[in-house]
């Protein structure tokens, strides 16, 4: 509904105002102080300007505060920071070098080249920190200094423990393996030389075997485990190879076998001398790590420990000078704020005040406008700020109130007038949708009509044919007797007659059992259960009549089995106006093309069905429009345009569906409709279902 506004002429809304300023009237409440009259000489504007004046200085001093505190307490934070940093800079030097220490241990247990890639990578990382630790801070450089010493008396120590292990492997290899392996193979020379196991060396040779074999495993042990009782196992069994040597040689039965006996002999002793120089070797090595490595690493945590008190000390005082720096900003601070905020809450309250007070009269004749009063004067019309162009605002709002009052009235009539020619209008639509349904309707029952009276009028002509033949025969019964080939010429000619009377009464009740399906489907539009075939089959039994005048051919193809949970007075409506669409417009003047429909399942719960035809087709234009209401080709012989928008609707809402169409002039017009083999449980509203030719 539009708003008529009767304006008024602005001469008349300025004589209005004029005189209700010059009425006389008070100028303020009682109570009102001269600062407040005074104020109410300046705009807004000014008044929250000097306020903002107020604020912003305010933040200037309190700026000008901090900027001074901050720069003292900037120097005490960088100051404690920086102690802070130190502090865990020590805490991470001492848990580096506890790491390191514990990778040195691991490394002479059981050396291992990523460990020790490890222990060197982590030793120049310790140095490095150390040194920076010493340029960074000078009141922690001299203990910085004492750690940096015994760090590297740490590392000397490990060096020299690396020489020490290199050593031992070098001895271990030359001075026990070698020996060892010469051994074994006296040991086979020995065996190859022995004449049997009767001759006197045997039981000697045996004995000295399982010396040599339990030495090489406590050497093996000795050098992996540094276990001293495996040191000695194997100097034990090496002795017992020389002792038992000089007996086997006695007892030898060749030269060569003698030979071999005295070198045997003396690689037992090198075995022997190797594994003592292993023993001091790994007594220097236990020494080094003992002095060099645990006895540092105890001096770099006492060290670091007496680093760590100084620098809490100095934390200390460092955060005492921070606080009271703090407590010194902080008291300056809020002396001065607590001063500033009472000026600038006294000045904001008396402004406020000039504000409000205007305001609420303000609001107060708004009020008096909007429950009806239009009599009542609107004040502060006389003052200079905005409260009171806002007040000269209100009063022209007033007028026009007084002026849209009188206008309503006028409106008022103008709505009824209309609200009772769009209820003619609706009651027109509806009997148009009506009337096309009974007008589709009739054609249809004409054309059943039709194609019934067919086997209805020949079962009719065989009735008659037959009760005549049956008073012939009962006559010629009564004259005399009857010939047998009378007899059987008279079964015969009744039973063609009964086939023929069966035949075409059944013809009959078909028809006219599809055209009862198709009516109730229609008529009540109930939802149920049906297979798609059977049913369009039924829509297309009654369609067929009105293809008998026309040359058009009607191809059905749609597979049996695909059910639907459906509504199949709908689905009919749509097939029933496509094709009377089809035979009204694409086949004008009685020319000869087809008519198909197809229908094939889209995956589990869609049905795809496409009806064309090859007439003649729709131009671009028409295509845009032919699902529009009451658009028609036919205007003024018969096409109302409602058929193509009953089918949208009834697709769309009832069946919950799509359809497309596509068309070109001269090729024809092809609807694809996309359905769902269960239509959509809620009851949407949808429009008459009337059968109208179309668009």
């Amino acid at each position: 509904m539009s708003t008529v506004s009767a304006k008024l002429p602005e001469a008349a809304f300025s004589g209005r105002i004029l005189s209700g300023i010059g009425a006389p009237r008070a100028t303020g409440r009682p109570g009102r102080t001269w600062f407040e009259r005074l104020a109410r000489r300046f705009p807004i504007r000014w008044r929250i300007l000097a306020i903002a004046v107020l604020n912003s200085a305010l933040a200037l001093v309190l700026l000008f505060l901090i900027w001074d505190g901050a720069k003292a307490l900037s120097g005490a934070w960088l100051e404690l920071r920086q102690v802070r940093q130190s502090e865990k800079l020590l805490v991470s030097l001492d848990s580096e070098a506890g790491r390191l220490q514990s990778l040195i241990h691991r490394y002479f247990n059981q050396p291992n080249p990523i460990v020790l890639a490890e222990i060197i990578r982590r030793r120049e990382a310790l140095m490095s920190r150390l040194r920076a630790q010493a340029s960074i801070d000078p009141l922690t450089a001299e203990p910085a200094h004492a750690l940096i010493e015994i760090t590297e008396r740490f590392i000397t120590g490990f060096d020299d423990l690396r020489a020490v292990r290199s050593s031992v492997s070098a001895i271990y290899d030359t001075d026990v393996l070698r020996p060892a392996r010469d051994m074994a193979g006296l040991y086979a020379i020995i065996d190859s030389t022995t004449t049997g196991t009767q001759s006197l060396i045997v039981p000697s040779l045996g004995k000295s075997r399982e010396a040599f074999n339990a030495m090489l495993l406590a050497a093996n042990a000795y050098y992996l485990s540094i276990s001293q009782d495996a040191g000695e196992e194997a100097k034990r069994n090496a002795e017992i190879i020389e002792r038992t040597a000089p007996v086997m040689i006695d007892l030898a039965d060749s030269d060569l076998q003698r030979h071999a006996l005295t070198a045997l002999r003396d690689r037992a002793v090198a075995v022997r001398r190797g594994l003592g120089l292993l023993t001091e070797h790994f007594a220097t090595q236990e020494r080094l790590l003992r002095e060099a490595i645990d006895g540092n690493a105890a001096a770099m945590g006492a060290a670091t420990s007496r680093l760590t008190g100084t620098i809490q000390e100095r934390e200390r005082a460092a955060q005492e000078t921070f606080d009271s720096t703090l407590r010194a900003v902080n008291a300056k601070v809020a002396i001065v704020a607590l001063l500033f905020l009472m000026l600038v809450v006294g000045v904001g309250l008396v402004v406020s005040r000039t504000i409000s007070r205007p305001l609420g009269d303000l609001r107060e004749d708004m009020e008096a406008i909007v429950a009806g009063d239009y009599e009542r004067r609107v004040k502060g019309l006389s003052s200079r700020d905005e409260i009171a162009e806002m007040a000269r605002s209100v009063e022209v709002f007033r007028q026009n109130a007084i002026a849209k009052r009188e206008a309503e009235t006028a409106l008022r009539a103008s709505k009824e007038h209309a609200e009772s020619a769009l209820s003619e209008l609706r009651d027109t639509q509806t009997s148009l949708i009506e009337a096309e349904k009974l007008a589709a309707l009739g054609s249809l029952v004409a054309g059943v009509a039709h194609e019934v009276n067919n086997p209805v009028g020949i079962s009719l002509t065989v009735a008659s044919s037959l009760a005549r033949r049956c008073e012939e025969f009962e006559r010629e019964v009564e004259t005399g007797p009857i010939r047998r080939s009378r007899l059987s010429e008279f079964v015969h000619g009744n039973r063609d007659a009964a086939n023929q009377l069966v035949t075409n009464l059944h013809r009959a009740g078909e028809l006219i059992q599809s055209f009862k399906q198709v009516a109730v489907d229609r008529s009540h539009a109930d939802r149920r259960s049906f297979d798609l075939k059977e049913s369009i089959e039924q829509i297309v039994s009654s369609l067929r009549p009105g293809l008998r005048k026309s040359q058009v051919r009607l191809v059905v193809d749609v597979p049996p089995g695909i059910m639907m949970d459906s509504y199949p007075g709908p689905l009919g409506q749509v097939v029933t106006n496509l094709f009377l669409n089809a035979i009204n417009h694409a086949f004008p003047a009685g020319e000869t093309g087809t008519i198909s429909i197809v229908a094939r399942t889209s995956g589990p719960d869609q049905v795809h069905i496409v009806f064309r035809d090859s007439g003649a087709g729709m131009s671009e234009d028409v295509q845009r429009k032919a699902f529009e209401p009451f658009f028609t080709t036919r205007r003024g012989i018969g096409g109302t345009g409602l058929g193509l928008h009953i089918v949208y609707n009834l697709i769309t809402q009832r069946l919950g569906g799509r359809i497309v169409l596509s068309s070109m002039a001269g090729a024809g017009t092809t609807f694809r409709i996309n359905l769902p083999r269960v239509a959509p449980r809620e009851e949407l509203p949808i429009p008459a279902m009337a059968m109208s030719v179309g668009a």
